[in-house]
């Protein structure tokens, strides 16, 4: 007995990329989903991001820019980031989603659990968080001291630990726990902007991890940031693959 799970995070408001997931995919057969959050903001494609989620029945969780959309939509502020250019890109995603999609981003989680069977009495569980276990937004990279994933995992009740929110991918096998970033589909840091993604295959023997990367169609995220007048230093994040402010 053998479970295919695609691990994603931190979207970013990026449908192209999510197409080109779909696209690069399509012969293979996937039992779940997991997307660990920040599925909204910098990209301007935020409904049919989350329109894409529930139709594929993603189980997703929020992450810290989700949560800053939500606070718009509830009539409320945030302090940071403080920057024009960055608040912006928060105002005209909220502005935009529907009422099923402003519905669907309320209900979602912190995080959630998985349980997997994998053979006669036996399971494997999944704890999904967008930070770390013990913070959301704790920044967890694969050069990370081993001693931060041990402290973790002493306090760890399952076997595999999913999060994002770092847009680093990394495997590590640490205090009998597996700590796994997919990394980010919608807006990679480290000079490559193709989508970066996992897929995990479970079974009562083993548990894998295949990292990929996936070209996308970058273009089509830089003109609808022009078309919709919204600043153009994120056109060129998208192009370099980088972060600039």
């Amino acid at each position: 007995m053998k479970t295919r799970i695609l691990l994603i995070s931190d979207i970013h408001g990026n449908y192209p990329a999510l197409r080109a997931i779909e696209t690069s995919f399509a012969a293979i057969s996937f039992d779940r989903i997991i997307n660990c959050g920040d599925s909204l903001v910098y990209a301007p494609f935020p409904n049919e991001t989350l329109d894409w989620l529930q139709q594929h029945e993603a189980l997703s969780i929020l992450g810290n820019t989700d949560k800053k959309v939500i606070k718009l939509l509830k009539g409320k502020t945030f302090k940071k980031p403080s920057k024009h250019e960055k608040r912006i890109m928060y105002e005209s995603t909220a502005a935009v989603l529907s009422d099923q999609n402003r519905s669907y981003i309320q209900g979602l989680e912190n995080l959630t659990s998985l349980t997997i069977p994998t053979g006669k009495k036996k399971k494997v569980t999944i704890g999904i968080f967008h930070g770390s276990p013990t913070a959301p937004h704790e920044f967890l990279f694969e050069t990370t001291e081993d001693k931060r994933f041990e402290e973790l995992a002493a306090d760890c009740q399952m076997d595999i630990v999913v999060t994002g929110h770092s847009h680093t991918p990394y495997h590590k096998h640490i205090g009998g726990i597996h700590f796994i970033n997919p990394g980010s589909v919608g807006r990679m840091f480290d000079g490559n902007s193709d989508v970066s993604c996992a897929i995990m295959e479970i079974s009562s023997e083993t548990i894998s991890v295949q990292h990929l990367r996936i070209p996308y169609d970058v273009d089509a995220v830089t003109s609808a940031i022009a078309e919709h007048n919204l600043p153009a230093i994120y056109g060129l994040m998208y192009k370099k693959g980088q972060k600039l402010n």
